[in-house]
């Protein structure tokens, strides 16, 4: 549990996701990314909820959400079945627009979300992470040999599955560590760093996080070069932060690659590895709570 914070379990279309919610006001929905759950919100969330109902899902396949099985397209973890999920919560929680920030794979479902979804949007912010077509475009040898979990867990199953169960915990803690500035997993709670560990080790929810690798490596990249060559665009205002030591700063101008998709962004900088909120919290606080309000 997030301090503070309330658990229950929405059904969403076929879909049961857990759902952690604390604050008052317009709501606020905050999307984890890989390999992480709600928990990455656990030093920034209480800041919010004085302003904003704040509402924190496990995306599917993640955290205490359900899990269910890859399809062969891999449209069951497209960022477009994500994004769906998030429309039907806020319909099932009567929430008819609302502001979105996602980090990491959850800022992939907020950006297709408010492709898909306008009229549910108020404010979009992302952290750490570029559009899915252009990280792909921008590879270099130096971003692959960083963001190699990309092809990896792309792979057809059952093989990183196979490869990452058969020590997932020491996978995790690599992938943690590694993708921290100071290369330490110092910087995690106990409670979030036992619950990926947890995660990690649930054959469902291995397979899910690697189907939803897939999904980004053809389902999803597919939509994006559909929507740029319409110039479908993201119409709501979009603030966008990245870490001097994640993974868009290696693209060059990570803002330049936004700037194609959006009518109306502002976007900043901080100090940190790729998981800011934990690594940086207060420069994410700073950064949002005076956009979203």
């Amino acid at each position: 549990m997030i301090t503070g914070f309330k658990q229950s379990f929405v059904q969403c279309g076929d879909l049961r996701l857990s759902v952690h919610r604390a604050g008052q006001g317009t709501p606020l929905i905050l999307l984890h990314g890989y390999p992480q759950n709600h928990h990455c919100w656990e030093r920034v969330a209480p800041a919010f909820t004085a302003h904003f109902d704040v509402i924190i899902p496990d995306l599917r396949g993640y955290g205490a959400s359900d899990a269910p099985a890859d399809d062969a397209d891999h449209s069951t973890y497209s960022k477009r079945s994500m994004a769906a999920d998030i429309a039907e919560l806020m319909d099932a929680l009567d929430i008819p627009a609302a502001h979105v920030l996602g980090h990491d794979r959850g800022g992939r479902v907020a950006y297709r979300f408010a492709l898909d979804h306008p009229d549910h949007l108020i404010k979009l912010g992302i952290i750490e992470i570029v559009p899915t077509g252009d990280f792909w475009a921008n590879w270099t040898a130096d971003l692959g040999l960083k963001a190699y979990h990309w092809t990896f867990l792309a792979q057809p199953a059952p093989l990183p599955e196979r490869m990452i169960g058969a020590d997932p915990v020491g996978y995790i803690d690599w992938t943690l560590s590694a993708w921290t500035l100071d290369k330490s997993l110092a910087t995690f709670s106990d409670t979030a760093l036992a619950s990926y560990r947890t995660q990690a080790a649930d054959p469902a929810r291995l397979h899910a996080m690697c189907a939803d690798y897939r999904a980004g490596a053809t389902f999803d990249r597919a939509l994006d070069e559909a929507d740029r060559a319409t110039g479908h665009k993201i119409t709501s205002p979009m603030h966008f932060l990245w870490a001097e030591g994640g993974f868009p700063a290696q693209t060059g101008d990570p803002a330049a690659l936004w700037q194609p998709w959006v009518n109306a962004m502002t976007h900043s900088s901080c100090i940190s590895g790729h998981f800011a909120m934990e690594e940086n919290p207060q420069a994410v606080i700073d950064s949002f709570l005076p956009f979203f309000r």
